[in-house]
């Protein structure tokens, strides 16, 4: 329970960072706005999808057998969904209370549709990394595993 729960907090505070940020590079230079928005996006992406790779290749490491790889998709689900919903509120309350900036949507937007949003950015490239962390890991292992038998195999020629 625990690490979906950190994984969601973490990027539900890497989501409001981000909205903020935003907001306020709108706010100081709103002819940019479609390039701060890529950024923002990007980075929510680029930390869930690095995130996953280092989950994947512990995963990856850690089992031999893919049949007894965690279940990193339901953890991920759960983070994102509480990402979504947490900075969802959380935004919701910023951008009507505290900073302008930000828009101000209705609550049940934010929390439906921007949550809903918000839980697919974390989710979609948290998966992405967590398979490539494990057919990274699988691939180093098959390298060391040549490697020890070509080791083997000189040794008994010699």
């Amino acid at each position: 329970m625990v690490s979906w729960l950190l994984r969601g907090l973490s990027m539900s505070a890497v989501h409001i960072v981000a909205r903020v940020l935003l907001g306020m590079a709108i706010v100081h230079s709103p002819l940019h706005g479609s390039l701060w928005k890529t950024a923002a996006v990007a980075a929510v992406v680029l930390i869930a999808l690095i995130w996953g790779g280092v989950d994947g290749i512990i995963d990856g490491r850690a089992h031999d057998d893919p049949d007894d790889y965690a279940d990193l998709t339901v953890m991920w689900l759960k983070a994102g969904v509480l990402a979504g919903v947490v900075s969802g509120i959380i935004s919701w309350a910023l951008s009507n209370y505290v900073f302008g900036g930000m828009g101000q949507n209705s609550f049940f937007v934010e929390l439906f549709a921007g949550g809903s949003f918000t839980a697919l950015l974390v989710f979609v490239p948290a998966l992405t990394g967590v398979g490539v962390g494990r057919f990274l890991a699988h691939r180093q292992s098959r390298k060391d595993a040549r490697n020890a038998q070509d080791d083997t195999r000189e040794h008994q020629t010699a």
